[in-house]
């Protein structure tokens, strides 16, 4: 019976959100349900969190996903920028919501490169065949690829 996973991707006040069924076949595409984006509410940092939270933890159930992956955080060789800090926070609340539904990874963009394929994440996030063949069903943006790409890596390990 194919699984349904989503993939995350917080980036400063917002969480990029791939929705997919994975086929139990391996070598079949995973195919897209859904791809969208949600934006922190204007306003208290307190009440923005909490409604995101609730969002994401009932999609996740209203939708009977069956598990997680989220891009973990990355050590940045510069200094931390309070973008990086924000971003931390979003994710953070993104995680405690998903574990209150399933299961939740965290998969480093690093690890994927080292680990995934013989390319690095970013060689293959721009190739158009490989996500030909990577998806099928709904619309994926270029913009979320990222959060696929979590989903594919997740499936090939295990």
């Amino acid at each position: 019976m194919p699984a349904r996973w989503v993939g995350l991707v917080a980036s400063g006040s917002s969480v990029t959100v791939v929705d997919v069924e994975v086929p139990d076949a391996t070598d079949a595409p995973l195919v897209i349900l859904s791809d969208d984006t949600w934006k922190l509410q204007n306003g208290d940092k307190a009440r923005a969190y909490a409604v995101l939270h609730q969002r994401c933890s009932d999609y996740l159930r209203e939708n009977r996903v069956d598990e997680v992956v989220v891009k973990a955080s990355a050590l940045t060789m510069g200094t931390t920028k309070l973008s990086h800090l924000e971003s931390a926070e979003v994710r953070g609340v993104a995680i405690a919501a998903a574990a209150t539904v399933c299961p939740v990874r965290e998969l480093a963009k690093a690890a994927i490169s080292r680990n995934f394929g013989d390319r690095k994440v970013d060689e293959y996030l721009k190739d158009e065949a490989f996500w030909a063949d990577a998806v099928a069903g709904g619309r994926l943006r270029k913009t979320s690829r990222e959060a696929a790409m979590l989903l594919v890596a997740a499936r090939s390990a295990e």
